[in-house]
């Protein structure tokens, strides 16, 4: 009987690391998307501003390339 439980401890101990690990990465994967989503976020409103401002670069004409 000592060996059985000790050996259904040993599983679940086994079992208890697995999923501590398993948590920890998992944090650090929604760390980093969240970090992602925050640049993203800031991206898109430096583009938002462009747009309401408009085009601040070159134009490019609208004309057939010399080759045709």
């Amino acid at each position: 009987m000592a060996n059985e439980d000790s050996d259904r401890l040993g599983m679940l101990e086994t079992r208890y690391a697995f999923l501590e690990r398993h948590v920890a990465e998992q944090d650090r994967a929604m760390l980093e998307m969240a970090k992602r989503i925050d640049q993203m976020e800031a991206r898109l409103k430096q583009l938002h501003g462009r747009v309401e401002r408009g085009s601040e670069g070159p134009t490019i004409p609208d004309e057939r390339p010399p080759h045709y």
